[in-house]
């Protein structure tokens, strides 16, 4: 079968890499046509666009980059509807993929379809629209055949909203674990290293690695950056203060993490995967005009938290620093507190755990790919 994934991030690009291999190890015949990255291109397959083309963030680097995200958009439609995929599968990035959802869902059969029939539209790593733009669950319902979730709040949300979802686990989970290099230390503070997780996008590391460093360099620990890998090395250097010494680590952020004592973290997957690690982090995520996003939050966001580790354990686990509340001097006390002999050190791996198992075991990448070819081989005989 023919399968189109769209993956606008790192993230995406990882986990959709690992989607695309248990795909072929449940359809030997699978071929691959994607927007994605350099872990989806090493898989196999024809790369479209690679993600560094559509990671734009926020209102204005959106609206200065916006004939190119048109552009792009366009090129996508045409793509799918030149290739007839079995199925378009769509990860995550959800200003993009709805869109596309849309189109494909609104094509006629005469227009697009193999076998006359048009394309499924399978969404796995549902948007986050249970904390804004709620409204968006029209467009799912409407748009979307089949949604994989990964966090399992995610379920009781949508079924309460008359849309059911698949719980496949959450990849993030076996990411860690195939990543060669983590082998476990017999303990974190082993090391005198603070991980500094700025964020994979340009306007985030804009925003948070200058404070996030001035934070860190205040204690004898060792600084490493582990890099986003379509970000250049140059542009970090931009926003490092001058004085302090900072090491710069590319594709290497697990193996950054594990020989960490502590980390500072811009919200997002990251969060996640620290904590599956057992790192001991900050949350750390600057706005301008601070003070106006924190009542914007409050009347905006609806969800108490911002960081997936707390939205999974429903409780504040790790400390949440955004917008006005990120300060170089917060953060420095945030900090001291899960440094080793710090206050907050040893409940904070305890919740670790609890989290943890609730999160679940490992095989999310499996057991999405069986129940994708599953249902697909299912529309093929009915």
């Amino acid at each position: 079968m023919r399968y189109y994934l769209i993956a606008g991030e790192a993230s995406g690009d990882l986990h959709a890499s690992n989607l695309m291999k248990a795909l072929k190890a449940e359809d030997a015949e699978a071929e691959f046509r994607f927007y994605g990255g350099d872990k989806m291109q090493a898989v196999g397959g024809t790369l479209v666009k690679h993600y560094r083309e559509l990671a734009y963030m926020g209102f204005v680097p959106v609206l200065l980059h916006l004939p190119a995200i048109l552009r792009n958009m366009r090129y996508c439609k045409r793509d799918i509807a030149r290739w007839n995929p079995d199925v378009v599968i769509l990860v995550d990035y959800p200003g993009f993929n709805l869109k596309i959802a849309k189109f494909v869902h609104h094509l006629g059969e005469r227009q697009l379809g193999r076998n006359g029939k048009s394309p499924k539209v399978f969404y796995y790593i549902s948007p986050k629209i249970w904390a804004w733009k709620e409204y968006r669950i029209k467009n799912i319902r409407r748009d979307v055949d089949e949604l994989f979730s990964i966090l399992p709040f995610e379920v009781e949300w949508f079924e309460a909203r008359n849309y059911k979802v698949h719980y496949v686990g959450n990849p993030c989970v076996d990411a860690i674990r195939e990543d060669e290099a983590l082998l476990p230390p017999s303990t974190n503070d082993d090391g005198k290293q603070i991980a500094i997780l700025a964020g994979s996008r340009r306007q985030e590391i804009k925003d948070n690695l200058r404070m996030m460093l001035k934070a860190a360099s205040r204690f004898d620990y060792k600084l490493v950056i582990a890099c986003a890998p379509n970000i250049e090395e140059a542009y970090y250097r931009k926003y490092i203060p001058e004085g302090i010494e900072v090491e710069l680590r590319f594709g290497q952020t697990y193996q950054v993490l594990r020989q960490s004592v502590a980390a500072l973290v811009t919200s997002g997957t990251a969060t996640l995967e620290t904590a599956i690690l057992r790192v001991p982090q900050v949350v750390c995520y600057y706005m301008p005009m601070g003070k106006v996003v924190s009542w914007l939050r409050s009347k905006v966001l609806k969800v108490k938290y911002i960081s997936l580790v707390n939205l999974v354990a429903n409780k504040e686990i790790v400390q949440e620093l955004v917008a006005d509340r990120m300060t170089v001097q917060n953060i420095e006390q945030c900090l001291s507190d899960i440094l080793p002999n710090g206050a907050n050190r040893q409940k904070m791996l305890a919740d670790y755990d609890d989290m943890n198992s609730i999160l679940g075991g490992g095989g999310a990448s499996a057991r999405a790919a069986k129940e994708m070819v599953g249902i697909l081989r299912k529309g093929v005989q009915s």
